[in-house]
């Protein structure tokens, strides 16, 4: 088996820690963060990822202006992203494909359910490389 690199794009410390922690603890997945859309953009220069777990709500670049260079970008734009953020609630499905993204996830979210939300939203299947043992 393959394994996912995500790229989280989060202005949050905890949450970046959380995240990755989860991902590759639960499901293996290799995840590579930034603290700013700009840096996730550099980020984009060194690593294509399978998924883009993008913040909404970041200081310095809005969500808009963020998604727009990456979708101008032809090897960037198929990549798919998620929002993760506390307003995701506040998205419709018609503005979310407006954006160019798969979906959203809201925060709080729960950390052991996040790896199937993700594949949900993107049609993965979700086979862990390797398990925890209680």
């Amino acid at each position: 088996m393959v394994i996912k690199t995500i790229l989280l794009i989060d202005d949050e410390p905890t949450i970046r820690e959380l995240v990755q922690i989860c991902l590759n603890d639960l499901v293996g997945w290799n995840v590579v963060t930034a603290n700013s859309a700009q840096a996730g953009l550099k980020q984009l220069e060194i690593v294509r990822p399978d998924l883009i777990l993008l913040d909404v709500l970041m200081p310095g670049m809005d969500v808009t202006s963020f998604l727009h260079r990456l979708h101008e970008n032809h090897l960037l734009k198929t990549i798919p992203v998620i929002l993760l953020s506390v307003i995701a609630d506040c998205f419709t499905l018609q503005q979310l494909h407006h954006l160019g993204v798969v979906g959203a996830i809201a925060k709080p979210f729960n950390p052991l359910t996040l790896p199937e939300q993700i594949t949900h939203a993107l049609g993965w299947s979700l086979q862990p490389e390797y398990h925890l043992t209680v």
